[in-house]
């Protein structure tokens, strides 16, 4: 058979980690559409690579779903979330696999297989945690995930053990690390982007709590040379959070070496002209692909070994590696980063060449391929 024609369904429309991946992955699929659950900068990418795009007229208020949370909140959505099964149901029809890329797209697209009787593939992007879902949430997941996925695909290890442990059968994980577009480094001018000159790092990620920017705020303290960069927004309601790290820049004398500079869509660049990158996660990530894309550029890298971080950088051989939350550690790993870069510059080097042997763009679209005409066949 030839490839079959998938419907993409996801909750959120904001560019963030797993759109990223949604996007590179649906780029040149044929027949492929896509159905998400709320509008957005996702919605104008998959049109733009020739897929035909359904955005719910009713999906905006989801975001009342935390993750985290008891599914009680969900109950003055019922009439809502009832709807949009029926849409997911109805739009299927025309598809012969449903490939859900995010928690609650499965969620609803697992209750809407119910009526579709079409194979279910689920993009799992989270641990699958008590520190990321709440426990009849997490239950509730891996039940659907049991009784109607085809297959689970999880981007490491670190996130497949998790979906085991919480009770997922393990027959149906395949674990298929993200890609990204191999493009060879180029040079930068800092002073073009804006940039100031001297040690300079960058930590590119948006702005959450457990994304640790503030462990970095308290890091710089012990660094009183060493400048830094954040790149990303509070995409999720995590506004409040932008404003403590604004207030602790304030508070602690910080103004005139921390730059906040938003969302870039230039952040390759950006990462080739910092001097490293730091990944600054303080709870177990599932995957992290900032971390590839610091590797791809040949910048030296300093992350946090929780998650899926140490399986990406090789176990240390690609970056070095600090344990979560902990400032002094993050500080003296960036001070020997500029006291004898030498060590770090031969990690990015086996970072780089591990990036184009593994985490290619072109790798994970055959491997994810030829899973989806599994599940259809």
């Amino acid at each position: 058979m030839g490839a079959p024609r998938v419907l993409f369904v996801n909750q959120t429309g904001v560019m963030s980690g797993a759109e990223y991946v949604l996007a590179n992955l649906a780029a040149h699929w044929p027949g492929a559409s896509a159905f998400l659950l709320e509008g957005g900068p996702l919605a104008d990418v998959l049109r733009r690579q020739g897929l035909d795009v359904v955005v719910a007229p009713s999906g905006a208020q989801l975001g009342a779903i935390r993750r985290d949370r008891t599914l009680l909140a969900a109950l003055p959505l019922v009439r809502r979330l009832q709807k949009l099964v029926f849409a997911i149901a109805a739009a299927a029809r025309g598809h012969d696999v449903v490939y859900a890329n995010s928690q609650k797209a499965f969620l609803l697209c697992a209750l809407a297989s119910f009526f579709f009787r079409r194979p279910l593939v689920w993009h799992l992007h989270d641990i699958m945690n008590e520190r990321h879902f709440g426990g009849m949430q997490r239950r509730l997941q891996i039940l659907l995930a049991n009784r109607r996925a085809a297959s689970v695909i999880v981007p490491s290890r670190a996130a497949a053990d998790a979906f085991i442990e919480a009770g997922g059968r393990a027959e149906r994980v395949r674990v298929v690390p993200n890609g990204i577009v191999l493009t060879p480094p180029q040079a930068v001018d800092r002073a073009s982007l804006g940039l100031p000159q001297g040690p300079l790092v960058g930590v590119f990620s948006r702005l959450a709590p457990w994304k640790g920017q503030h462990v970095v705020l308290d890091a710089l303290k012990a660094l009183p040379d060493v400048q830094c960069i954040l790149v990303g927004s509070a995409l999720f309601g995590e506004d409040a959070y932008r404003q403590e790290l604004e207030a602790t820049v304030e508070r602690e004398g910080l103004g005139e070496r921390v730059r906040f500079l938003g969302q870039r869509n230039d952040v390759p660049v950006l990462m080739q002209a910092v001097d490293g990158v730091i990944h600054s996660s303080i709870d177990p990530e599932p995957f992290g692909l900032t971390i590839v894309e610091a590797m791809l550029a040949g910048t030296p890298v300093i992350a946090t070994d929780c998650g899926a971080s140490s399986e990406i950088l090789d176990g240390g051989k690609a970056g070095k590696l600090v344990p979560p939350g902990d400032a002094d550690a993050l500080a003296k790993a960036v001070r020997d980063l500029f006291s004898d870069p030498r060590p770090f510059r031969e990690r990015a080097t086996v970072g780089r060449e591990r990036v184009n042997a593994v985490y290619g763009v072109d790798t994970m679209r055959e491997t994810i391929a030829r899973i989806v005409k599994a599940a259809a066949g």
